[in-house]
């Protein structure tokens, strides 16, 4: 067995899952830090975990308790000892918002806000550090720190807990499917991070981004290429680090895969999980997003918008999406025929086709991916992060139908989303290399209309190819 396959198989240790309960719970407390982590959803996963092994339910709750208290501390101490230069340093220099926020549920509460405000997601990660700056007796703040935290461990930590002590009774999962969970549930986990904050932070005005022109202006080697990628305005470089890590990961994860031809323990442990989950509902759904994310239906999904664009003379536009979505249908025969590999099931209809990378899942993330992107574009910055999101709420779907349809293993799955990503890198990369024209104003709500009709008559009528 790989190392790899060691690490996915690995079950955390008691000692492993109070530690974690025990950062997730002062990460949630944390000044600002628990405004980008997702904590309700650790804290509930990592004790289902602990419910699953049979964890010591009191020393959970004491890990989430402890937690809890050390990030409110820390958050008051800082605010304490550092108030006027807090509000210099970054991110709150570029969000005063948050603090005018936490400062109007602090007047409105006053001493009762920790305690109250421990349960109110928005401003939780502040209240603490206000607190502090507005010289809260230390004392009082303890109290209500403890008796806050006191409460709230068990409220957010035993229903984890009960789902993990009750799941493989009653649901009756099948069995050694923890892998495929943790994995999948970790790819959603990241891909929501890098396309909100990471790909906030590596736009023109994110932090990464001004920190990455100081540096490269610095440079002498670095000055002359950074130079050259501002002369369109922007320099790529969200684009350009996606092509970087999604090219270094198809490449090592392709390298994985090919160690084990057949199927790898975690493909095994998701097929099981997919034939549990399988339903003829479920199946009936994923047989249209398999019409809808085959060459027919790509090509019914992107007629009324190259219509447009026909009309609109963007022939730049037309020829940066048949580049992108040319490349990956080329991509994906040849890592087809050159990696050779078989899939779990071959319905007639895929009769000679082989299985890695998914042409479905890369396909899709490339249209999908793509059409954010544009659409991002246009978009103010504060609509950006929901754009991103919808995209990956969209492409989720259509990637894991494929394991109910038993036609991918899940590794397909990932090396397809890889190799789409590369392709959506990429194209950016083309596209940005000079200033162009903006795609508004756009017919949006009618070529979406006309696009959900012909998509519908494409399921509907149409066998899938």
């Amino acid at each position: 067995m790989s190392l790899a396959e060691q690490l996915l198989d690995l079950s955390l240790s008691p000692f492993t899952l109070l530690l974690l309960i025990f950062l997730i719970s002062a990460l949630e407390s944390l000044a600002v830090v628990g405004l980008l982590v997702p904590g309700v959803v650790l804290v509930t996963a990592a004790a289902s975990m602990a419910g699953h092994q049979g964890v010591d339910m009191l020393g959970l709750l004491l890990a989430a308790f402890f937690g809890a208290v050390a990030g409110d501390g820390i958050s008051f101490k800082l605010g304490y000892d550092y108030r006027e230069q807090i509000t210099r340093r970054w991110p709150l220099s570029q969000h005063p918002e948050w603090l005018e926020r936490g400062a109007r549920f602090f007047e409105r509460y006053g001493i009762y806000s920790v305690f109250i405000g421990r349960f109110v997601g928005p401003v939780r990660p502040i209240i603490p550090l206000v607190a502090g700056m507005m010289r809260m007796r230390p004392r009082t703040f303890v109290w209500a720190n403890l008796s806050s935290a006191l409460v709230w461990a068990p409220a957010y930590v035993l229903p984890g807990y009960l789902l993990g002590h009750t799941w493989q009774r009653y649901l009756k999962l099948p069995p050694n499917i923890e892998a495929a969970l943790m994995v999948i549930g970790a790819i959603v986990v990241v891909l929501a991070v890098v396309f909100s904050w990471g790909r906030a932070q590596l736009g023109r005005h994110g932090r990464l981004y001004l920190v990455t022109a100081r540096l490269a202006r610095r440079l002498p080697f670095a000055r002359r290429p950074w130079l050259a990628m501002s002369q369109s305005g922007e320099v790529p470089l969200a684009s350009l680090l996606l092509l970087i890590i999604a090219l270094t990961g198809f490449c090592a994860w392709t390298l994985y895969v090919l160690k084990s031809p057949e199927s790898l323990t975690l493909d095994l442990q998701a097929q099981r999980l997919f034939d549990w989950l399988r339903t003829d509902s479920l199946l009936l759904v994923s047989l249209g997003l398999a019409k809808l994310g085959d060459k027919l239906g790509i090509a019914v999904l992107m007629t009324p918008w190259a219509l447009w664009l026909l009309f609109k003379r963007r022939f730049d536009v037309l020829v940066c999406w048949a580049g992108a979505l040319g490349g990956v249908a080329l991509l994906n025969t040849v890592g087809k025929a050159v990696f050779g590999r078989a899939r779990p099931d071959t319905p007639d209809y895929l009769t000679g086709s082989l299985s890695y990378p998914s042409a479905h899942t890369s396909g899709f993330v490339v249209v999908v991916g793509l059409a954010a992107a544009f659409i991002a574009a246009e978009c103010s910055r504060r609509y950006r992060l929901w754009v991103y999101w919808g995209a990956i709420i969209i492409v989720l779907p259509m990637a894991l139908s494929r394991l109910l349809l038993g036609v991918h293993w899940l590794s397909d799955l990932i090396g397809g989303a890889l190799l789409g990503l590369c392709v959506c890198a990429l194209t950016r990369l083309v596209w940005q290399h000079r200033a162009r024209n903006p795609l508004s104003p756009c017919p949006f709500t009618s070529l979406m209309g006309l696009t959900a009709v012909l998509i519908g008559l494409r399921i509907a009528f149409l066998p899938p190819v």
